[in-house]
């Protein structure tokens, strides 16, 4: 790799996080040993060493959010919108991957980076952006789960109930890490199985059409579909990449032991985290088509009165959250679970609720994880780990215990589209630093995104972001109560928004150039746009790369 010209700093310069500062966990932590190997080919214990990450990251894409999104999906366009859940998986894949390797090869995950190369203002701006994400998706993950605690409970126990045995469950389940990181990982892989398990026993009692969903899987097209479908294809977007997922992902491969001094070391941690994701999104995403298919088989084109005459007919006892009217029914994870209840007997039902019990549990404890390592990373937070449990959780959980203690059944599981177009809001906070760090040769080196990749990356992010975007417009447009002081209040907003993502836009340029090009010299860009943004990859692996136990003996470390 050739050398770079050296551009002036800051005169203050900004903290190098590495391994052993503030940036990460003061406390030691768990690492998972990869076993050494005689061959050079592919080795299954290294893969079985390198899993777990990738099923926890793969996790979000299960949560009830994503539920709930799938069986509308199917109600509204039947088995027409299968190819945009199998892209938007795809392109999540995509942005995972480059999530992983920023990872791997600094040692660093996402949220370290941003305190790292970014600004103060920005940074804290993208930092609040990044907790209204969380707490978006925490309130679908647990209200839920408190749906899948009404449903088997025969209505005894409230929402706002579930919603604290939510909280005391997960912060129990996060406290069994101290009995091993594998077993922690364990415990999520169980979580994934019962998944599998419910949702695919609801696919066979339902028996959906194979050749219909074949041909939505290949067919990129919606032929005579409603409004309706085109707004549920963008929510299905919005609904499978959520920006914290590439925050979690980028923290969670740090906790197996690398040695990021050796370039094939990287390469093969890459390599394997790779193929693990692959595996964990394949997994996840047939779960997703088997819910599709269920309720596109189920209820597509069903009316209010013909599900209510089902459940009568059957002598359900929660028929009465169905209307006697001919207008098309409109479905959530609650009324499905209801459906099948009434269509293929109660114990569907409760297999059902088990499966969202299973989905909201295991997502909102992935969720706190991406609490934590966003809230460490931005603000350079050096509290116990109890004090990060508790805090994250409690800035999560607050407005969720509100919505469900004053609202009914009816009005939570009503918000998924207004979350799903607060979480899209968010999506440039992730997507374009991953870029911009994982382009930039003085931050990866060797593993610095090709001129392809960073073309296609650019390209899907801003696909991703512009279909958000229209979905969030559109709602707003719609449901917009015209307010003086709320429309003062989203102007402002959006002035200070699109300030941001311009911000975090000529940042990435500005990290690809060369070092001699006369934008990155510009004194204007060293003091504005990124105060550590003229480092050398040198000085980088030397002050991220080395050992804990020596690592001011080593210099100029290159791959």
């Amino acid at each position: 790799m050739s050398d770079y010209c050296l551009v002036p700093t800051m005169d203050e310069p900004h903290p190098r996080p590495t391994e052993t500062t503030g940036l990460s966990r003061k406390d030691k932590e768990e690492r998972v040993h990869i076993p050494e190997s005689s061959s050079t080919g592919f080795s299954f214990r290294k893969l079985w060493a390198f899993t777990g990450p990738g099923f926890l990251m793969s996790i979000a894409y299960l949560d009830p959010g994503n539920i709930e999104s799938d069986l509308q999906s199917g109600t509204t366009a039947r088995y027409k919108l299968l190819w945009v859940l199998m892209s938007a998986t795809i392109l999540g894949l995509v942005m995972q991957r480059l999530s992983a390797r920023l990872g791997v090869v600094t040692g660093l995950h996402l949220a370290d980076m941003c305190y790292r190369q970014y600004r103060k203002a920005p940074r804290l701006f993208v930092w609040l952006m990044m907790e209204v994400a969380i707490i978006g998706s925490d309130m679908q993950e647990v209200i839920g789960t408190s749906i899948a605690i009404y449903l088997l409970s025969n209505k005894l126990i409230p929402l706002w109930i579930g919603v604290l045995i939510t909280v005391i469950d997960t912060l129990s389940f996060l406290m069994l890490d101290k009995y091993g990181l594998r077993k922690l990982e364990l415990v999520f892989g169980l979580f994934i199985v019962i998944m599998a398990l419910s949702f695919g026993y609801e696919f066979a009692i339902v028996q959906p059409d194979i050749k219909d969903m074949a041909k939505g899987l290949v067919t990129p097209w919606c032929s005579n579909c409603q409004e309706s479908a085109l707004l549920q294809a963008v929510g299905i977007i919005g609904a499978i990449i959520m920006p914290h997922n590439l925050y979690l992902h980028s923290g969670l491969v740090k906790s197996r032991e690398v040695d990021r001094t050796k370039k094939d070391k990287l390469q093969e941690a890459n390599y394997y985290f790779f193929i693990e994701s692959s595996i964990a999104l394949f997994v996840s995403f047939v779960i997703n088509v088997c819910v599709v298919s269920v309720f596109a088989h189920g209820l597509y084109d069903k009316t209010n009165s013909d599900v209510l005459e089902i459940c009568t007919k059957n002598n359900n006892t929660y028929s009465d959250i169905f209307t006697n009217d001919t207008s098309l029914v409109e479905v959530d994870i609650y009324k499905g679970g209801v459906f099948l209840g009434c269509q293929f007997g109660i114990g569907a039902m409760y297999i059902w609720a088990i499966g969202i019990l299973a989905a909201g549990q295991s997502s909102t404890m992935t969720g706190c994880y991406a609490g934590q390592f966003v809230m460490e990373g931005f603000l350079n937070l050096q509290w116990s780990r109890w004090k990060r449990v508790g805090f994250t959780r409690l800035v999560a959980i607050a407005p969720t215990f509100y919505v469900a203690f004053f609202s009914n059944i009816n009005d939570l599981t009503g918000m998924n589209d207004l979350l799903n177009a607060v979480m899209s809001l968010q999506l440039p906070f992730a997507t374009l630093p991953v870029i911009a760090f994982t382009s930039n040769p003085r931050i990866m080196g060797e593993f610095t995104n090709g001129l392809g990749n960073i073309l296609i990356t650019i390209i899907l992010s801003a696909i991703i972001i512009s279909i958000n975007i229209y979905f969030v417009i559109y709602h707003t447009i719609t449901n917009f109560n015209y307010n003086l002081a709320l429309i003062i209040g989203v102007m402002v907003y959006s002035v200070i928004y699109l300030l941001m993502c311009a911000y975090l836009t000529v940042h990435l340029v500005i990290s690809m150039l060369d070092d001699c090009s006369v934008l990155r010299r510009n004194p204007f860009v060293i003091r504005f746009i990124g105060p550590q943004i003229g480092n050398t990859f040198s000085q980088h692996q030397q002050t991220n790369f080395s050992p804990p136990s020596s690592q001011d003996d080593v210099t100029n470390i290159k791959l």
